[in-house]
């Protein structure tokens, strides 16, 4: 395979020599188009979407290389020779008249940004076969806003008032170039706006603007106004009027009149819900996802909010929203009918693994089973149970019994809206709202132990600011961990404080009792999309308290203390903690092609009372996929603590405080291959002074003399549903290395310094 492999690379490379092998006689290739322009902020990359002829697609190295492909098949009379054909590209034959019109369309762009003296000279060289064309720019100087003013409020007084109040008449201000486009994302707001202020049926062309540009050298005077309607004095407002949800009816019932009596209507607070007898869902799960409500003035906003909330639920297939204009005594009104199409309501998946844990065989299994409309309100119930079984090698810590086996099950039911007191009600009438509820446990023996888990938890979540914010409220998590046998011999490598105090903690039975609240806002709509900022940005907070519950229980007397001191719950030592997290990646995209990411994260976590070490699941690590990529997964501090003399470092490798920052420059290739560049830096810190960590306490002094750098490439594979991601970094500031030796980036050791990753997804 390799052989045929190494032979198809020779023959593209070697055809490479002859591109124009296919061009006919009489024709050119269209070799290289370079666009050359003065203007400041316009330049090759805005402009290459103007162009209505480009090169064939090429990349570094191997060039035009579907082209390639193309030109080595003499005919299509063999499988792979018609593969070729398919895959590859025929060569783009200059065509004159494409070039004239991409000029003019250049050209015209420049206008509409202002440039409206631009000129675009096209320079045509011709040799061998291929032609090189050069569109050179001149801009001249831009015209500029003189004056800009309107006249809406002579015209609708009630549209001019809403977009005076929501500061969208502010399109653009004097001594602005005169840019078509900004005109018209003003107008494009203008509509949003009033759309979602009663104004159902506007559209963006009912705003116009007039221009005048002979007030002087490069100056234009703007007016915006407003076209009337032509059957009314003014444009009118709707309130929703009847609301009626089929309630997942079969169709053929509604389309049958002799079949009504198989039918049950129901008013729910003002919404008619029509049901076969057998209810789809309860009233009260369609009223609470469903924000077309009678009384209310129409908006765009809440329609988008009763498909998002009605579509998120697992029980419905597809959603329908009609609206019908209608007049009632001298008001208008928004009819809506509101069709749910029920989906398949049970859902059964069946996994097996094989697994390879450092040479150990064995193989791994998991059964779920969901429901999907659970109580008849939309809810989500799924039970999974796993198993899991090894085979370890006898000669694994002198073991007589050879074998390691898991087994869980986890149940887990997720309700589609807020059960909150009554104090809070008013979140209940959020978008994509949910309360879930999941219980689980979880069992491993293995010959040098045996090990309990049990979880619990509930969670509710909801959306704010037009899906901008996202609210994660977590009241209660509780985590129960015992380990009711161990070895001797696992007891001496493990347990021991002499040896590993960190990770012996990590195995003494302990309950952790937590709330946490997690925030996470984004500048744009995470729905809807819509205009895209210039620099859209993402930042995720949160804050995770652990042991108050059963701090107050104790101190009123439930409670009693263990032989080492500590304050015990229903006899268990349980511990207590402050974590907080704070994450920002913004990202500046500078056309379809190229972006550069960035991303900062921060995170603190206190032991305190009844705790001196913070679980070891709570602690930090650094180093990996998604963190500082020069450094291994758990390779990376914590501050300049350097390898351990046990064979077992992971333990060591974790702290209290982290500190990551990234930037990526990413570029775009083809439509399946990215490229990106990245530097990394970061590390994560202790906040007491281990014995066992020496180095690792943060230092406000000294910590960022102990930052990790690393800088890399990376190549991700876009496949629409999926991107995959392959990393290679190398490290540039390694601060486990002895001070003077540690900037490797001037003297690299790639056996020591280089790291790659292969992930899923972008790293921020």
């Amino acid at each position: 395979m390799n052989k045929y492999l190494l032979s198809l690379v020779a023959i593209i490379i070697f055809s490479a020599c002859n591109v124009t092998k296919k061009v006919p006689e009489g024709s050119y290739l269209l070799d290289k188009v370079d666009i050359n322009s003065d203007v400041r902020g316009i330049g090759s990359s805005n402009l290459k979407p103007y162009l209505r002829q480009k090169p064939n697609s090429s990349i570094p190295i191997l060039g035009k290389w579907k082209l390639h492909m193309y030109n080595i098949p003499e005919n299509d009379s063999t499988w792979i020779n018609r593969q070729l054909l398919k895959y590859g590209e025929p060569p783009v034959l200059y065509n004159e008249q494409l070039a004239i019109v991409s000029s003019e369309q250049i050209r015209l762009h420049l206008k509409n940004k202002g440039y409206l003296n631009a000129e675009v000279d096209t320079a045509v060289v011709k040799e061998d076969k291929k032609v090189n064309v050069t569109y050179d720019i001149v801009g001249h100087e831009p015209h500029r806003i003189r004056n800009f003013n309107d006249t809406i409020n002579s015209i609708d007084t009630t549209i001019y008032k809403i977009l005076d109040e929501t500061n969208r008449l502010n399109i653009i201000k004097e001594g602005d170039i005169f840019d078509l486009s900004v005109l018209e994302q003003g107008r494009e707001n203008m509509t949003t706006t009033l759309r979602n202020s009663g104004y159902y049926n506007f559209s963006k062309e009912n705003f116009y603007f007039l221009a005048d540009t002979a007030v002087g050298v490069n100056q234009v005077d703007v007016t915006l106004s407003l076209n009337n309607p032509t059957n009314a004095p003014v444009h009118r407002r709707y309130n929703i009027g009847n609301v009626t949800v089929i309630n997942g009816v079969n169709p053929d019932i509604l389309e049958d009149s002799t079949r009504y009596n198989l039918l049950d209507t129901t008013d729910y607070r003002g919404i008619k819900i029509i049901s076969e007898k057998e209810q789809f869902l309860k009233p009260r799960a369609v009223f609470y996802n469903t924000f077309v409500r009678p009384g209310r003035l129409y908006s765009d906003r809440i329609v988008e909010r009763t498909y998002s909330s009605l579509n998120s639920m697992s029980a419905i297939n597809q959603t329908y929203i009609n609206l019908t204009p209608v007049e009632r005594n001298d008001s208008s009104y928004l009819d809506s009918r509101i069709t749910l199409l029920p989906g398949n309501v049970h859902y059964m998946q069946f996994g097996v693994d094989g697994t390879n844990s450092a040479g150990d065989l064995g193989v791994a299994s998991n059964i779920t089973y969901e429901h999907r409309n659970f109580f008849k309100a939309g809810e989500t119930f799924r039970i999974r149970l796993n198993a899991a079984y090894e085979f370890i090698r006898s000669d694994s810590l002198d073991l007589v019994d050879n074998s390691y086996y898991e087994y869980g099950a986890e149940a887990f039911l997720s309700i589609p809206q807020l059960l909150l007191p009554w104090l809070l009600q008013q979140l209940k009438d959020q978008p994509s709202a949910s309360t879930e509820f999941s219980i689980g446990t979880n069992f491993q023996k293995r010959p040098e132990y045996l090990r309990q888990f049990f979880n619990m938890s509930t969670r509710f979540q909801w959306s704010a600011m037009e899906w901008k914010l996202l609210n994660v409220f977590e009241p209660v998590a509780i985590t129960y961990v015992r380990m009711p046998w161990s070895s001797q011999r696992f007891k001496d490598l493990y347990l021991s404080d002499e040896v590993n105090p960190i990770l012996r903690y990590s195995y003494d039975e302990q309950l952790i009792v937590s709330s946490a609240y997690n925030i996470t806002y984004t500048n744009y709509n995470r729905i809807s999309r819509g205009d895209m900022p210039d620099i859209p940005f993402r930042i995720r907070s949160g804050i995770e308290l652990a042991g108050w519950i059963p701090r107050i229980a104790t101190s009123i007397g439930a409670g009693e203390r263990d032989i080492d001191g500590r304050e015990s719950f229903f006899k268990i030592p349980y511990s207590e903690y402050v974590k907080g997290d704070l994450d920002i990646s913004p990202m500046y995209t500078f056309d379809d092609k190229r972006s550069i990411a960035s991303h900062l994260a921060i995170g603190v976590a206190v032991p305190y009372g009844n705790s001196d070490i913070l679980p070891f699941e709570k602690r930090y690590f650094g180093g990996g996929a998604n963190s500082v990529r020069g450094w291994s997964t758990r390779t990376l501090g914590p501050g300049t603590y350097g390898t351990d003399s046990t064979s077992h470092d992971f333990g060591h490798r974790v702290g209290e405080i982290k500190l990551d920052f990234s930037v990526e420059y990413r570029r775009k290739v083809s439509k399946l291959i990215e490229l990106a560049g990245f530097v990394d830096a970061g590390n994560i810190w202790t906040i007491k002074d281990y014995v066992k960590q020496p180095g690792g306490l943060f230092e406000l002094s000294n910590f960022y003399k102990e930052l990790g750098v690393a800088y890399g490439l990376g190549v991700r594979l876009d496949l629409n549903f999926l991107l995959l991601r392959l990393d290679f970094g190398m490290k540039a500031h390694n601060p486990a290395l002895p001070k003077g030796s540690r900037w490797t980036i001037f003297k690299p050791d790639f056996g020591r310094d280089l790291a790659f990753h292969f992930a899923i997804g972008y790293p921020f």
